[in-house]
């Protein structure tokens, strides 16, 4: 059996209690406090409620020490979690996110306007007709924010931060070392020689791309759909910056949904023409758009993988092959490149069918 988790990493619920009173005083009265669904990461969400639901907020839970990332950088002054510090940014520049209502970082808390439980995803399911309308906004939405972040803060922790090819190449890698390895795939070592200098040369082409702001995980399950029809963005703590294309894969070629090729290249002439592009830097996007998916999917495959592995989480196991098919269509339409036709016929080798 594993040892129990820190005390740190546990959360405090009296801590929770006084800050939503601190807040809202309707919860001295009534205080119902319930676990929500949450992803693959270390974070916890819970919905707080009044009696009758007059009030209910979501109360996020960072375990401290749990993600380094997540936790505050160190700052001459008072030091602020990556997901406050993002938050105020996009909010500052206009772009739709949680208000946030109270925070108590040292107990791991911070109070979120509740948004619901409607992601794109959910909305795909229940109104399958609203899809082209959500995407072409969510496609016109990271031009957008592209034009309204282009210049960041000098301090900004997601100007601090990118894709280098250190980072790309670490994540081609979490795929050999888990979506192949990690379930018992063999690879010869001539194949494993060819991968790894496949890895090297795909990550440095994808970090030499022009770099503009990544939401980084901008995908149907990260956006919520308000009445209104607009999107809510969540879960941007890990913004930094990347290549244009980055979040447009992300949604596009989402793991969790399938999109035929018509409606991608549709909401890429869609994001094209949001930004302005001429025809030569459409076609540019097209092709990038391509390649950063290769990258993108192969750490995704890998990731699933890890999830079930190392945090005994399976939920994600169903979606690795759909992924490294997405892998795959990429590379069929890369087959001009040297090392994309290189990178399709070792995955036919290693990982027939």
């Amino acid at each position: 059996m594993p040892d129990a988790p820190p005390a740190s990493y546990l959360p405090d619920f009296v801590a929770l209690r006084s800050l939503a009173e601190s807040v809202f005083p309707s919860f001295r009265d009534a205080f119902d406090c319930t676990p929500m669904a949450g992803g693959g990461g270390t974070r916890k969400y819970f919905r707080l409620r009044t009696a009758g639901a007059a009030q209910t907020v979501v109360a996020m839970f960072v375990p401290e020490g749990a993600k380094p990332e997540e936790i505050a950088k160190d700052t001459a002054d008072t030091a602020r979690w990556p997901f406050l510090e993002i938050r105020d940014l996009l909010a500052a520049r206009g772009i739709d996110v949680p208000q946030v209502y109270a925070e108590d970082t040292p107990h791991g808390w911070v109070l979120l306007e509740d948004l619901g439980d409607t992601t794109l995803a959910e909305v795909l399911l229940q109104k399958p007709e609203t899809r082209e309308q959500l995407y072409v906004r969510a496609a016109r939405d990271v031009a957008r924010a592209q034009s309204l972040l282009a210049k960041l803060p000098a301090d900004s922790i997601v100007a601090s931060r990118a894709f280098d090819e250190d980072l790309l190449h670490w994540e081609i890698q979490h795929f050999r070392e888990w979506a192949i390895a990690g379930r018992g795939i063999p690879m010869t070592a001539d194949d494993g020689t060819t991968f790894d200098a496949l890895a090297s040369r795909i990550a440095k082409r994808i970090a030499a791309l022009p770099r503009v702001f990544v939401h980084r995980d901008f995908q149907s399950r990260n956006l919520m759909v308000r009445p209104s029809g607009s999107l809510c963005w969540i879960d941007f703590q890990d913004a930094l910056l990347g290549p244009r294309v980055y979040d447009l894969v992300a949604l596009l070629n989402d793991s969790y949904q399938s999109f035929d090729r018509a409606f991608v290249a549709a909401r890429l002439a869609d994001y094209a023409t949001a930004a302005s592009l001429d025809a030569s830097e459409h076609a540019a996007v097209l092709r990038e758009f391509d390649s950063v998916t290769v990258q993108r999917k192969l750490k995704d495959a890998g990731r699933f993988v890890f999830f079930d592995r190392v945090k005994s989480n399976p939920a994600f196991l169903k979606f690795v092959e759909p992924t490294i098919a997405k892998v795959r269509a990429s590379l069929a339409r890369l087959r001009d490149d040297d090392d994309m036709r290189a990178l399709e016929a070792l995955l036919a080798r290693v990982l027939p069918g």
